[in-house]
């Protein structure tokens, strides 16, 4: 599966890209690929301020958890209540279901992340 060039990148493996006023946040196809099975996704608290970097929920496989990260400063505005029933959406397509919506405080700190060939790299390195 081929990285979508429409989206930034976390080095962490999230993606993020502008929907409106609000970003929509998932975790990438290489990230869903290494933790298997997903069997839950959540511990997402919307209204919660997060700065950059900050955890913003956890995802669950029948062999690892891991925390998701704010790629950028904001605020969770929404949580994808779908996955609540089915975690294994993000294992089938992992670029069309987003996680959570964040706020921006500031739409130019997109800039500072990684778009899809410097994000492949990361990938292929490791």
């Amino acid at each position: 599966m081929s990285i979508p060039s429409d989206r930034k990148y976390a080095a962490s493996h999230e993606w993020i890209k502008a929907d409106g006023d609000v970003m929509v946040v998932g975790i990438t196809n290489p990230a869903q690929d290494q933790l298997g099975d997903l069997v839950f996704v959540g511990d997402v608290r919307v209204g919660a301020k997060l700065k950059s970097g900050e955890t913003a929920g956890v995802v669950e496989s029948v062999k690892a958890a891991s925390d998701i990260y704010a790629p950028i400063t904001g605020e969770v505005v929404a949580f994808n209540d779908a996955l609540n029933d089915s975690p294994e959406k993000i294992n089938s397509d992992p670029y069309g279901t987003w996680i959570f919506k964040l706020k921006p405080d500031n739409a130019t700190d997109l800039d500072a992340l990684l778009d899809s060939a410097a994000y492949q790299a990361i990938v292929d390195a490791s």
